[in-house]
């Protein structure tokens, strides 16, 4: 996991509950309203965000360098002294704190320099840590492992880093797929700081059950377990961090010192005069809405009349400005609370609404294929040639014949011509209006000799299913069985093909 940091925005706070937070009157269970552990989807009820002004978009954060020379009043805070304080601190936690000449380096740094990123840390503690807690508490992990936050993020949860690491835990995109962060064109659950924290404590369960230490374990989320058992090798088998740490990365080498010194000065805050800095934040009581259709943030925008900012910055996990939707999965939309009312109110007018930001493929300019106005594909063939060589543009082709990517199958048969314009149903039955008289039944007939019928097997895509037929697009499929908005092809289902 690697490092990033400042932007505009803290979401999820319990403000006013403290250790105590609302996260805390629920259980987990399948009825429970306000958690959905199913689907990780949160529905927060009477909760605070915070807007902090005063970020900016990668910031590079120094939290984690090696600190240079030290200027430090010896008469005010003793080495004796610390040594006592941290003796104290590794009596009540499974963690190994030692004294040593880097940490004790790091910790008077910290304080010699970093007071006011402190307190501003401190703040945002206060929202974040009793979230943490619960589900560190759930998943049976050591509660001092909310401060690696601050060592990953300083509790930014929109953090990005030059790698590509992001959210409060700063996963990686592979690593946050493997543990159920869904992350796709719309979708970026990094950025959610509850499914963010419930991917960060599986991932810190198994790196300790792979090391059995958790100073080895912490190590390993920074550089990954791979690194970490190289380092063991070069020291000859050595087990301990402290020994390992001269064969560890840079960064490595700064990540548990950097960690230790946040545990030892949030612990002995007081001691050292340092408290919550209450300025640059502003608070907006929010509630969230289950969302029945795709939606964009330009169409919420203009019906409910919410700051555009705002919005983003309330459900940062939707990358594109737009909430999809799937039966089988819920979205939500985040909003001010003194908003939700007007939404609701609006929302038949809201779902109706053309949806600006959405792009739609329409297959009404779709052409009937027939062997005198299409041409077949062949090896070397693609989008760019044939439309060339048939005088069309690109757009005409792609249009004609409902394709979604330039993707080519030998043998395909594509429209290079255009003739008749097929508005409807091109294989429906065709009853002419004189002849009313005629039996449902003979319709149904007519039908069932014209179509077959695909049963969706597990890991079918529509992409998948449209190559196995001939002159099939994804748009027909659609069309014949009304799948729009589906994003998810339950296995079991059956899907007409239309024969041409």
């Amino acid at each position: 996991m690697k490092k990033s940091f400042f932007l505009y925005f803290l979401v999820l706070s319990p403000l006013l509950f403290g250790q105590n937070s609302y996260f805390s009157n629920f259980n987990d269970s399948g009825n429970n309203p306000i958690f959905d552990q199913e689907n990780s989807i949160s529905l927060l009820k009477n909760n605070l965000t915070i807007i902090d002004k005063s970020g900016t978009t990668n910031f590079d954060n120094t939290w984690v360098k090696e600190p240079q020379k030290i200027q430090f009043d010896e008469n005010e805070f003793t080495s004796l002294l610390l040594i006592k304080q941290l003796e104290e601190l590794n009596y009540k936690t499974p963690f190994n704190i030692v004294h040593n000449p880097t940490l004790e380096r790091f910790i008077r740094s910290y304080l010699q320099n970093r007071k006011e990123d402190i307190s501003n840390l401190m703040d945002r503690a206060e929202y974040y840590f009793p979230m943490f807690e619960e589900y560190l508490d759930k998943y049976d992990l050591p509660l001092e492992i909310k401060y690696l936050a601050i060592v990953e993020s300083a509790l930014k949860p929109n953090a990005t880093s030059p790698s590509g690491a992001k959210g409060l835990w700063q996963f990686m995109y592979s690593t946050g797929k493997e543990y159920n962060l869904q992350v796709n064109s719309y979708i970026d659950d990094r950025f959610d700081p509850i499914k963010s924290t419930k991917a960060a404590c599986l991932y810190l369960t198994k790196l300790y059950q792979s090391f059995n230490d958790w100073d080895l374990a912490l190590a390993a989320y920074n550089s990954g377990p791979g690194n970490v058992r190289k380092a063991i090798r070069r020291s000859g088998g050595k087990q301990n961090y402290w020994e390992i740490r001269q064969y560890l990365s840079k960064e490595t080498r700064s990540y548990l010192p950097a960690f230790y010194a946040t545990y030892y000065i949030f612990e002995y805050a007081k001691t050292h005069g340092l408290k919550p800095k209450k300025s640059d934040l502003t608070y907006v009581e929010i509630d969230t809405i289950h969302i029945k259709k795709q939606l964009s943030f330009a169409t919420i925008q203009k019906n409910i009349s919410i700051d555009y900012k705002l919005l983003k910055a309330l459900n940062p996990q939707y990358k594109k400005d737009i909430i999809p939707y799937s039966k089988s999965k819920y979205y939500v939309l985040t909003l001010p609370k003194y908003l939700v009312q007007k939404f609701i109110d609006k929302e038949h007018i809201i779902y109706q609404s053309p949806n600006q930001n959405i792009v739609k493929i329409s297959s009404s300019n779709v052409i009937r294929i027939t062997k005198s106005n299409s041409y077949e594909v062949r090896n070397g063939d693609n989008l760019n040639k044939i439309a060339k060589k048939h005088h069309i543009t690109l757009t005409q082709l792609k249009n004609w014949n409902g394709l979604q990517t330039d993707y080519l199958i030998t043998g395909q048969r594509l429209v290079v011509t255009k003739n008749e314009l097929i508005k409807t149903n091109p294989f429906s039955p065709k009853v002419s209006p004189s002849s009313p008289s005629i039996e449902m039944n003979k319709i149904i007939s007519i039908e069932s000799k014209i179509f077959e019928t695909y049963i969706v097997k597990e890991g079918d895509t529509l992409f998948n299913i449209s190559r196995r037929f001939s002159r099939v697009s994804i748009d027909q499929i659609i069309n014949w069985n009304n799948l729009n908005n589906i994003t998810f092809l339950k296995p079991g289902t059956k899907l007409k093909i239309f024969k041409s």
